[in-house]
């Protein structure tokens, strides 16, 4: 009986069970430790970000036989220039746009407010059924503008100590660009040759994962950017620079991004002139349409193969149990552990004995 599948399968299931138990029981020793990984979190992601951005530069250099340490002084040297840039020409206007926009945010509430009101006292057109339905909607849609300007600024705290963290992110880039070609072998030495490969194929199969999700992402979120700016520029939105620099890092996020990217534009058009409000949602799918058939297809290829079912369930799942954070890194994480998942078993399929 002991070799039959499903008895292996209940022994496995079991195991796993008490693994779990155990782990809950004692996680008070682990707490030192996801302390640890919490303080080193930002600026080990953020490195590893800009790790897989500056690498084809640092690559490139080195093709033509400049040194490391002179190829990593220039990938450095060119983050300082963009950084000069951004300060100089995008960031003044950038901060001056976003000033403005919180000036005028209560008086968008208020407009909306008001417009809301206007709706109920005139709503007697609309069948009873539906009435309803729409108090609902009306009095949650107050309660989120009045909470906007608060969450707002919880957002600008956090992102000032984010800020912080990120001064750590040049000295990981650094050991990064450096030694990080270095690590797989050096961990390959304490295996066996047949281990060894294995550890070697699955290394390249989860950096070839992240390369791809991360260069792809950033290239759709910056194009999608660029598009939605000019789209804004050329309907005279106010306050189109930072409404496409929200957009842009909104839409770092998959499938929900756009989503939440249009949202500020869409009442600032609606405060402005609400016919500029179909102006934005043209600009929004036209960006999208040629985003989802030309740059991803072409960025990411089927690197990820990844169904959208399977990207809507993963990121509700995420944004449920951990929020924001579950909605940024959802998508790459589910990619990683499906390249693991996938390496072993077609490891498995392999190395299985023949009947």
């Amino acid at each position: 009986m002991i070799h039959k599948r499903w008895f292996q399968t209940l022994i496995a299931g079991i195991l796993a069970s008490l693994f779990i138990l155990l782990i809950h029981e004692i996680q008070f020793f682990f707490a030192p430790i996801f302390t640890y990984l919490a303080a080193i979190a930002i600026p080990f992601i953020g490195g590893g970000i800009l790790f897989y951005i500056s690498r084809p530069v640092m690559l490139f250099l080195e093709k033509y036989k400049v040194p490391r340490l002179f190829a990593i002084l220039s990938v450095f040297l060119l983050y300082i220039f963009i950084g000069y840039l951004i300060t100089r020409f995008i960031a003044p206007i950038a901060q001056e746009q976003f000033s403005k926009l919180i000036e005028t945010f209560p008086t968008m509430v208020e407009m909306v407010s008001d417009t809301i009101n206007y709706w109920q006292q005139n709503q007697a057109i609309i069948p009873d059924q539906f009435n309803s339905a729409i108090n609902n909607v009306i009095q949650n849609l107050e309660s989120y503008l009045k909470q906007a300007s608060t969450i707002m600024i919880d957002v600008i705290s956090q992102f000032i100590g984010f800020v912080f963290a990120l001064i750590l992110v040049p000295l990981f880039l650094f050991f990064m660009l450096k030694d990080g070609d270095k690590l797989v072998p050096f961990l390959r030495q304490f295996m066996n040759a047949r281990i060894g490969k294995s550890f070697e194929k699955l290394a390249k199969s989860l950096d070839h994962t992240l390369n791809s999700f991360i260069i792809g992402q950033l290239t759709v979120s910056v194009f999608v950017g660029m598009i939605l700016l000019v789209g804004y520029l050329i309907i005279d939105l106010h306050y189109s620079l930072t409404l496409a620099l929200f957009a842009m890092m909104m839409n770092v996020i998959p499938f929900v991004g756009p989503f939440l990217a249009v949202i500020p534009a869409i009442l600032v058009a609606l405060f402005q002139e609400p016919i500029l409000v179909l102006y934005v949602a043209i600009i929004m799918v036209v960006a999208q349409q040629i985003e989802g058939n030309l740059v991803s297809p072409n960025v990411m290829g089927k690197a990820l193969n990844i169904h959208p079912l399977t990207v809507i369930t993963v990121i509700l799942a995420a944004g449920s149990l951990a929020g924001f954070l579950g909605l940024l890194f959802a998508i790459p994480t589910y990619a990683l552990v499906k390249t693991i998942i996938t390496h072993f078993y077609h490891e498995w399929l392999e190395n299985r004995p023949e009947h």
